[in-house]
């Protein structure tokens, strides 16, 4: 059986991937309904961009692929620099 991956991206959000990268490394590997509680306390400027894209992740693993809401987790989460 294969397995289904949801994805969500944010493109050129205006933060630096130095900053994001602290918060991302927070949930990597966390369950998702974790990883939104980790960010919804976590007191830095990437944490609701952040939380955004989770629950956007969970949205279109929930309605385009039929997933289990109980059994999503942060797989992968990466942040790389964009434009100058």
């Amino acid at each position: 059986m294969e397995e289904k991956i949801a994805r969500a991206e944010l493109r050129h959000a205006r933060i630096s991937a130095r900053k994001v990268k602290i918060v991302i490394d927070l949930i990597r590997g966390k369950k998702a309904d974790e990883a939104i509680a980790i960010l919804k306390y976590t007191n830095k400027a990437a944490a609701p961009m952040v939380e955004k894209l989770v629950k956007s992740a969970m949205a279109n693993a929930v309605n385009n692929h039929q997933m289990d809401e109980t059994k999503l987790y942060v797989s992968e989460i990466y942040a790389n620099q964009g434009p100058t």
